[in-house]
């Protein structure tokens, strides 16, 4: 597979996870990519996993950082060249539990990280040189359907959709921008969605499955392809059918 070669890619949040999944098939696609993540122990190891140097780099940090957010783009166009494609992956959740009591502070910590922190990304990749490329936002079926215990996170994903459809007209024709909603995905950031019941929560899904990490990579690797070449301001969601049911988890 190379339809993503010479591709120059940022991938946000991607020491584990669908973060990581998608920078491996973007490395198997023919791209090269510059991972994140605030543990530079786990992007060093990530690294070596994805190929080492000559096709990934890691930059540490906070993704709601400016001056990290700037130093991942400088780095990246130093070693590759002018980002091409960029993946905004990170997001946090730090509260559960009806709005009614939510805790602000952690209210505006999910905006900064998850919104703010995204628009923050597209800046700085097109003060990069982010020209004729693409970006692809990851949201969460949370941001399309209510998700009681999560709500907050769900508003903030859902504004995320917004925002990619903001840009997308914004920087078209130059610059595509999508979007990919996953519903529960088999990841340490989702493990308490399903530990303990996968079979029972499994059961409410048509395909009768959770998500891998490799179905959210495929699905950004096809947006981010010339098969998708007409497709933007778009959301995907990929959800093992759930959001049929009226479901989110």
């Amino acid at each position: 597979m190379s339809k993503l070669s010479g591709a120059v890619a940022i991938v946000t949040g991607a020491s584990r996870g669908i973060g990581f999944a998608i920078a491996q098939r973007f490395v198997a696609e023919g791209a090269r990519v510059c991972i994140t993540g605030r543990d530079g122990e786990a992007l060093e190891t990530a690294v070596k996993e994805l190929g080492g140097p000559d096709v990934a780099i890691g930059v540490p940090g906070r993704a709601d950082d400016a001056d990290h957010r700037a130093a991942a783009v400088d780095t990246v166009s130093a070693a590759f060249g002018p980002v091409s494609v960029l993946v905004n992956n990170v997001g946090i959740n730090p509260a559960y539990g009806p709005l009614g009591g939510l805790d602000l502070s952690a209210a505006r910590k999910m905006l900064d990280v998850n919104l703010l922190g995204t628009l923050g990304w597209v800046q700085e990749a097109l003060r990069g040189g982010l020209q004729g490329g693409s970006i692809v936002n990851i949201s969460s079926v949370s941001g399309v359907r209510p998700a009681p215990g999560i709500a907050f996170y769900g508003v903030t994903k859902a504004a995320l959709i917004h925002l990619t459809e903001e840009l997308a007209v914004e920087l078209a024709p130059a610059v595509r921008v999508n979007a990919v909603a996953p519903a529960v995905v088999k990841t340490r950031f989702a493990t308490a969605l399903y530990e303990g019941r996968e079979e029972k929560v499994a059961a409410t899904y048509p395909l009768k499955r959770l998500g891998v990490p490799e179905d959210i990579a495929g699905a950004v690797a096809f947006l981010c392809s010339p098969d998708a070449a007409w497709i933007t301001g778009q959301t995907l969601v990929v959800d093992g059918g759930l959001t049929l049911t009226g479901a989110v988890e």
